[in-house]
């Protein structure tokens, strides 16, 4: 198959225009300029308006995303995002970046038909993008929340666990995650961990997630998991753990972190 080849040598099988809004007040402008674009656009953004160095790094790496081949960055004017620091990062990895600020480009309408307009112009301009020979080994695979219900566990998530054993065989990175929603699944974990102190540290990871949603209140458990019929958070985790397969695990990364190499790889989400 083919990919797209990206300038730090990775390679998508997507060849998107990121619209990523900068702060929440400009989330409406950029939803209503992806809208008519839906098929090569794809919406991202940060909702708060405050420096924040996690946001930093998070919107460097969705921007430069292999799948990624253009950016407009949506900005209102005055929240504290470093918006030219972004800019000045996704240039450098070799992809177009135009810059909207609401408050400077003449408001809600206008900023919204001058992104319009900026998506279609990248879109063609990215169309003759690079292609290169991609072999199953340099895919990036990850799972998200399915809605978890009284069958998922039994259909869905055991499919999708048996096509990353397929992957991970292959070669390919394989990421799981909800670290939240693998409460109780941590010994079974640890078990599949490819050294002794990756098992620690997947213990630690849920643990931690296990006081996160202590100290709240309430944990991942819905109404809407009950209603599908699921009676426990145990039923719960052990729907969610057959999306990870049987093969062993080979790291635990954060999100924004690259894998080393293929594998497969649990992600931490809980802070």
């Amino acid at each position: 198959m083919k990919g797209y080849l990206r300038g730090d040598g990775r390679k998508g099988i997507r060849n998107l225009v990121a619209v990523a809004y900068l702060v929440e007040c400009a989330h409406h402008v950029a939803r209503k300029i992806v809208a008519p674009h839906d098929e090569v656009a794809h919406l991202i953004g940060f909702p708060g308006c405050f420096p924040n160095p996690y946001a930093q790094h998070m919107m460097e790496r969705l921007c430069t995303h292999p799948n990624v081949g253009a950016v407009v960055l949506v900005s209102l004017g005055c929240e504290s995002f470093d918006r030219q620091g972004l800019a000045d990062t996704i240039r450098a990895s070799g992809r177009p970046v135009e810059t909207l600020v609401i408050q400077r480009d003449g408001g809600t309408r206008s900023t919204i038909d001058a992104g319009r307009a900026a998506v279609a112009r990248l879109a063609e301009r990215i169309a003759d993008a690079p292609k290169a020979d991609m072999d199953i080994s340099e895919l990036v695979i990850g799972t998200v929340c399915g809605g978890s219900d009284g069958t998922s566990g039994i259909t869905g998530n055991p499919a999708v666990g048996r096509t990353f054993d397929l992957l991970v065989e292959a070669g390919a990175t394989c990421i799981f995650e909800e670290t939240g929603e693998l409460i109780g699944c941590e010994g079974i974990m640890a078990e599949r961990a490819i050294t002794p102190e990756l098992g620690r540290e997947i213990r630690a990871s849920v643990d931690k997630a296990a006081a996160y949603y202590a100290t709240l209140g309430f944990g991942s458990f819905a109404a809407g998991n009950a209603e599908g019929g699921l009676t426990t958070i145990e039923e719960k985790s052990l729907g969610a753990y057959a999306k990870s397969g049987q093969s062993p695990i080979s790291g635990l990364i954060k999100p924004g972190d690259i894998p080393p190499r293929g594998g497969l790889y649990l992600m931490d989400v809980v802070p």
